[in-house]
């Protein structure tokens, strides 16, 4: 009985800690960024081809601030293509 308890909060636990990151996959890699609050929207988000634009228009994404991770990506695509 003990470790079915133990299991379950072991269990619970690493629940609460999924739902609070959003784990976004983009073309090439996988970028993990903190969420504002927990809740189970957004947290795993595909943005590969020309989805990651969709992302600037969810609320929960920019509050934990995607500018930024698209940001990055776009400057590394264009300064790899610049190479």
């Amino acid at each position: 009985m003990k470790k079915i308890l133990l299991l379950l909060i072991v269990a619970a636990a690493a629940g609460y800690g999924l739902l609070s990151y959003h784990f976004i996959l983009f073309d090439k890699n996988l970028k993990i960024i903190k969420k504002t609050g927990v809740r189970y929207e957004d947290t795993f988000v595909d943005a590969r081809g020309a989805k990651k634009m969709e992302l600037l228009l969810k609320p929960d994404l920019i509050a934990a601030g995607i500018q930024d991770v698209v940001g990055q990506i776009d400057g590394a695509v264009s300064g790899h293509k610049d190479k």
